[in-house]
């Protein structure tokens, strides 16, 4: 989640939008050609996608077995080339070694928060999972300063200890807002590569520029990467829920914003990890009732459309 009140977009900028070129490649589909297309673009193969830890009464703090793990995995693996998780410990480990027995790229992200001695047990784990040959780009942690958990000081030298333990091909980075790489050169100057989070419905964006939006906080962030890599490290929309002004959660924007997506990175060759795998109940404590729902499969391992 990358909400924050002051980068709701403004009237202004919402007007800027509106007179960009619409490249939407599903403005004027019905309902039942979306869920068709939804379905060729899956079959064909997305880049990647963040993984969904959690079943039903589940939440982080849980361990959660390689059963479990596993059997998320063969739901997701014949249609992405990459994972990316969010943990590496209570059975977050699992998820790098089980996607690398089914062929897939790991993007493998170390929690970082306010509790020190997790953070030692985090970073310890990376460490032991890159060495293992199970990391391909490692990223100690996601959205820390959106929290505020940690300075960013701290921040900085947990990414410079997970550099020096581990081998020198492995890109390490940190997974933020996008925006967040244009304040603060000296974190960016500090990743290899550059993760972004582009979250158009938490900055309150009517789907039909949305899209728009989103390039536009994809090169704002290629901007500050100075000629760094940029991944697009997660981007979705709800499926339901309450709107957050503009920004109104269906299943039909749902299935636009994920269309629209997905065909612009692929015609841009940009890598992305959509959010969310899985619908997850948990997410509801921390956004509200949309939290719940912006899985590309509900909370059973059903695929939505």
């Amino acid at each position: 989640m990358s909400y924050r009140k002051e980068a709701i977009i403004s009237k202004k900028y919402e007007e800027f939008l509106t007179t960009l070129p619409h490249q939407t490649n599903a403005e004027d589909f019905k309902e039942s050609d979306l869920k068709d297309l939804f379905h060729e673009i899956l079959e064909e193969g997305i880049h990647g996608l963040g993984f969904s830890m959690y079943e039903e009464h589940q939440k982080p703090g849980d361990f959660i077995s390689e059963d479990q793990v596993r059997r998320r995995m063969k739901i997701l693996q014949p249609y992405i080339k990459a994972i990316r998780s969010f943990s590496c410990i209570e059975g977050n480990e699992f998820i790098p070694k089980v996607a690398k027995e089914q062929g897939l790229e790991t993007l493998v992200g170390a929690w970082i928060g306010d509790d020190p001695k997790k953070n030692k047990l985090e970073i310890d784990a990376l460490i032991k999972l890159a060495n293992q040959g199970l990391v391909d780009i490692a990223a100690v942690g996601n959205e820390v300063l959106y929290r505020n958990d940690i300075p960013k000081e701290e921040l900085l030298n947990h990414i410079d200890e997970v550099r020096k333990a581990i081998p020198k091909h492995i890109p390490v980075t940190y997974v933020d807002a996008y925006y967040e790489f244009s304040v603060h050169a000296d974190l960016t100057e500090k990743c290899d590569i550059l993760l972004v989070n582009c979250y158009p419905f938490w900055e309150s964006c009517h789907i039909d520029y949305s899209l728009q939006h989103m390039q536009q906080m994809y090169h704002q962030a290629l901007n500050a990467a100075n000629g760094k890599k940029v991944i697009i490290s997660e981007t979705g929309w709800p499926s339901k829920g309450e709107s957050l002004g503009a920004a109104e959660p269906s299943d039909e924007n749902f299935l636009k914003y994920f269309i629209n997506t997905q065909m612009w990175c692929r015609q841009a060759g940009i890598e992305c990890y959509y959010f969310a795998s899985f619908d997850e109940a948990w997410k509801t404590g921390d956004e509200g009732d949309v939290g719940a729902y912006w899985g590309l499969w509900d909370k059973n391992g059903k695929l939505k459309y």
